[in-house]
Order: structure tokens, then sequence, then C-alpha cells
């Protein structure tokens, strides 16, 4: 009991971070999921991103900072397996944020699992917006 009061700030301190990323979970996860378009992942590869065209200068400033907010959401996520939160549909609005190679693979096998795209259909009815199409093949337990 001496080392918990001894560690009472940083006890604080965690307690306030967790409750905040709660509340912008709860808020920013819905948000990004359900802006998604229906067919994001009924292809077999990702089709080509609308502003990738854009100026030479703007597009990697973007893409730091869709990378940037990408990782944020994937450490957030992994942080909310322990505190409260929607840990997994965190971590998978992080990698669909995220630009890795293989990520649209990995994105479709996170998809693929009737536990997660039960819990995104769910907020994408909830908003009006129709669900995320997937193949057949692609759906498992």
């Amino acid at each position: 009991m001496d080392s918990i009061l001894a560690h009472e700030t940083l006890l604080w301190w965690l307690a306030g971070t967790s409750l905040l990323t709660f509340i912008a979970t709860l808020i920013l996860v819905p948000f990004f999921l359900v802006r998604l378009p229906a067919d994001y992942f009924a292809h077999d590869k990702r089709l080509h991103v609308p502003w990738a065209a854009n100026h030479p200068v703007l597009r990697p400033a973007l893409l730091f900072i869709k990378n940037c907010v990408g990782l944020l959401f994937l450490l957030a996520g992994i942080l909310m397996l322990f505190l409260p939160g929607q840990g997994l549909l965190t971590m998978v609005m992080g990698v669909v944020l995220l630009d890795i190679p293989g990520k649209y693979r990995l994105e479709s096998w996170l998809i693929s699992h009737r536990p997660i795209l039960r819990s995104i259909n769910w907020l994408r009815r909830r908003a009006g917006r129709p669900q995320l199409i997937l193949d057949a093949k692609k759906t498992t337990s």
C-alpha cells in the first residue's frame, strides 16, 4: 500500500489519461469509421487514393499528418486493451490511417472477423450509413 501511495501523482495522471482517451475514442473512432466508403474492403487491392494527385509539397505533408494520427490511434488502441476504451476499433482505425506495406491485406483480415465487422456496421447503421461490403470468402468467425 505504501508503494501505491508513493506514486499517487502517477496514478492520477494515468487515471486522467485513461479518461481522456476513453472520451476521445468515443467521439473520434465512430467519426472516422462511418466515413469509410461502404466498398472500402470489397476489392482485392487498394483503390487509388483520391488526394494522391495533390500538389507535390502538399501530398507529403498530408501523408505525414495522416500517418501521425494513425500511429496515435494505434498506440491508443493498444493502451485501451488494458485501459477503458474501444481498443480493437481504435487499433483498426489507426491501421486504416497508416501507410505501411501490406496494410490493405491486414485491414481486410482484421475487418473479416465477425465481431469487429458487426461492431463497425452497428456504428454505421446508427449514423445512417450503409454497411461495409466484403467478399463472402473474406468473412471469418
